[in-house]
């Protein structure tokens, strides 16, 4: 009971975070997407594996990213300069934009296949690493409302860096410290095989 409780106010929590999202038009996004395919790819599906897939991801999620680079609650070499000519409207279109595209999906190294998955979908008692089920769903699909991010098909290499941010408190711009908290509990070998397999969810 107090689980579900608990689990309730961090939905709650973000879901507010950042107020009232502007609404976005994914044809006027398109047209600003000419700087972001530079490592993004097309139609925001990148092809260098360091940098996220966008396509297919939850708007409300993008568009906290964006904000959170401009406001530096979120730093990153290359995106947060990007960030600094854009405002509020800019990140609502590039976010309806890149959600409505399809994305393209990612293979599971078959030797990580089994950890991975035990991981995602049950995580490490043994460590208090909770499953990533929780949060990120059984498909791996994310909670747009909450702006939990999709995972499914997202490269490996880059979900392993995330994870690795968030473990040594780089990245701190997740609610209430969540996504730092699991992190910390993740061993190297486990990060590297829940990345890999989110990579081939979907396929």
């Amino acid at each position: 009971m107090m689980k579900t409780w608990l689990i309730s106010v961090a939905v709650t929590a973000a879901f507010l975070s950042h107020g009232v999202q502007a609404a976005g038009d994914a044809k006027a996004g398109e047209a600003k997407t000419a700087v972001c395919m530079a490592c993004h790819g097309p139609a925001g599906n990148s092809l260098v594996p360091t940098w996220p897939k966008l396509a297919g991801q939850h708007p409300e999620y993008l568009y906290k990213q964006l904000m959170d680079f401009k406001s530096g609650a979120r730093v990153n070499e290359s995106m947060s300069p990007q960030v600094l000519a854009l405002n509020e409207q800019d990140f609502a279109d590039l976010a309806a934009y890149y959600a409505a595209q399809t994305q393209t999906g990612g293979t599971t190294d078959p030797a990580a296949l089994e950890q991975g998955g035990r991981l995602f979908r049950g995580g490490n008692a043994e460590t208090g690493v909770p499953a990533c089920t929780g949060c990120h769903g059984p498909a791996g699909l994310g909670v747009g409302a909450a702006k939990y991010p999709r995972l499914a098909g997202q490269h490996a290499t880059y979900v392993e860096s995330t994870l690795k941010l968030y473990r040594d408190g780089t990245r701190a711009n997740d609610p209430n410290a969540m996504m730092r908290e699991v992190a910390h509990r993740l061993t190297d070998a486990e990060i590297a095989a829940v990345s890999q397999f989110v990579q081939g969810l979907g396929q």
